[in-house]
């Protein structure tokens, strides 16, 4: 009895959008793989791409005035500094900051030793397993916030989790945005593709938090990646400029073939990595000391026959170890991918590629783990079943990490062993009776009953599972509460500005 009561509990937890725990407080230590000796030749290369390579700041004329205020070297939309210049500008950002979500007990703390998992983010496809692959739209956003929302194992609800392909591009940024912050309450991104877009966030986020809160505090970040390789174009300074500018985060991100966006070598992309991001953190710095900057990692290995992009390999894994190293000597909140993988379906290849990335992901550290669920086919397509399955694994890293190797007097168990006689058993001593509602991590989907229990209950895979899952918590959801007004006041500036802007589809 008290097994189906603890799984009522946590069953009900999923689906109620009760807050579990709303981020990784980390207590194991970080996996450092570089010795000093590596540290300080990866950094010196960093140090000769400011000073002699330069990164390109393009189409932005006004981030080339600001770094040739600030005393850059501005050669062309080329931009050099001295090496000490940029660090002690990233200096300036927070090592860690809260962003504030709409519900207090949601807010989350980025950077440090904490850790933050948000779903997939970008896809343009969905897929599950009735409806099978197809274009994003916003019925489909829509269920993924409110199972990001509900499910206990994230943290964040990101923005994009699919595209809804069904709303004009121009105008689809408002209703997303929307969608997060009346659907959920948990902690959100920002649009960034255009300056307008982004401006429009950090509008729609002031209406929810209000004016003299967001002076003070993180409320909403922008996720944007450089053109990489060596290459910044407006969409990034402009979000930072606009996000910055008003005392939010910005995420910066250099996506990172090594092969095609970067060199071969593992190390040599780390270190470009690490040049881009820095570069755009001191840019930040510029625009507003003290802005929120997390420093990303996405560099992925390629198939060098066909150009494809490969996931869970041994080069990236590595990577992630490498930035998240080198991020925290450079005082900067980290974020990497998760639960990546290049598979079309949730099967082997799945769970082997997305268990390799996300475990590195763990180990190395990252602050705020975007696409730690959902995410399929390269990054093409979101997939219900696989967010599910994933999360559901998450809940073991969390478990990992917030805790490790416990060894309080309770945890050693001295009184079972006044109990229990030698070849006896221990599954009805005291201490077993006391601990065996939290002793170990459950994980909701996996089977491990006897296979007659298994045929009996209809042979369903972990994907039926999932399945039958996400829509049990679509069925079970219920809107968070959010002050009337509020969401007045919002649906009229989504409405006005859907009335301003054109229709595009591109």
């Amino acid at each position: 009895m008290a097994r189906r009561s603890r799984a009522s509990r946590d069953r009900n937890l999923a689906v109620s959008g009760a807050p579990a725990s709303p981020y990784i407080q980390r207590q194991m230590p970080f996996y450092d793989i570089l010795d000093e000796e590596q540290v300080a030749k990866i950094e010196a290369q960093v140090d000769w791409m400011f000073e002699n390579v330069g990164i390109a700041f393009r189409d932005d004329p006004e981030a080339l005035r600001i770094w040739k205020d600030a005393g850059a070297t501005v050669d062309g939309d080329i931009i050099r500094a001295d090496a000490q210049w940029i660090r002690d500008l990233c200096a300036k950002a927070p090592r860690q900051f809260t962003q504030l979500a709409r519900n207090p007990e949601r807010s989350v703390v980025i950077g440090g030793t904490n850790q933050v998992f948000a779903p997939i983010y970008g896809a343009p496809f969905v897929r599950d397993l009735e409806g099978g692959r197809r274009y994003g739209d916003m019925d489909s956003f829509e269920k993924l916030v409110k199972l990001a929302y509900m499910h206990p194992n994230l943290h964040h609800t990101g923005l994009v989790i699919c595209e809804p392909c069904d709303v004009p591009v121009s105008k689809r940024h408002l209703d997303m945005v929307y969608a997060h912050m009346t659907l959920s309450d948990k902690p959100h991104l920002g649009a960034i593709t255009e300056m307008s877009r982004a401006q429009d966030s950090v509008d729609m986020a002031e209406i929810i938090h209000g004016k003299d809160v967001m002076e003070k505090n993180c409320v909403i970040m922008g996720n944007v990646n450089t053109n990489s390789p060596l290459l910044v174009d407006k969409v990034v300074t402009e979000a930072i400029r606009v996000y910055c500018g008003r005392g939010q985060g910005i995420v910066v991100v250099p996506f990172i073939l090594s092969g095609a966006m970067g060199p071969v070598s593992t190390a040599a992309s780390v270190a470009q990595a690490m040049a881009e991001a820095m570069m755009c953190c001191a840019f930040a710095q510029i625009v507003r000391p003290g802005a929120p900057f997390v420093l990303g990692n996405f560099l992925s290995s390629m198939s060098l026959k066909s150009g494809a992009p490969t996931f869970g390999m041994p080069e990236p894994v590595v990577s992630n170890y490498a930035i998240g190293q080198l991020a925290r000597r450079a005082g900067l909140p980290l974020r990497c991918g998760g639960s990546l993988t290049a598979s079309k379906i949730e099967d082997a290849q799945a769970a082997y590629e997305s268990a390799d990335s996300m475990h590195s992901t763990m180990l190395a550290g990252a602050n705020y783990v975007l696409h730690a669920a959902g995410w399929m086919e390269g990054g093409l397509c979101t997939g219900f079943e696989k967010l599910i399955m994933d999360a559901d694994r998450l809940g073991s890293y969390q478990k990992v990490l917030s805790q490790g190797l416990v060894t309080s007097d309770e945890e050693m168990a001295r009184d079972a062993y006044g109990e229990v006689e030698p070849g006896g058993h221990f599954l009805g001593s005291a201490h077993t009776m006391r601990n065996y509602q939290s002793a170990f991590y459950e994980p909701k989907l996996s089977d491990s009953e006897n296979v007659e229990s298994w045929e009996d209950a209809g042979e369903k895979d972990m994907r039926r599972r999932a399945f039958e899952r996400w829509n049990q918590m679509l069925h079970d959801y219920e809107k968070p509460a959010i002050d009337p007004a509020k969401e007045e006041e919002l649906a009229a500036y989504v409405a006005k500005r859907k009335e301003e802007i054109p229709d595009a589809w591109y």
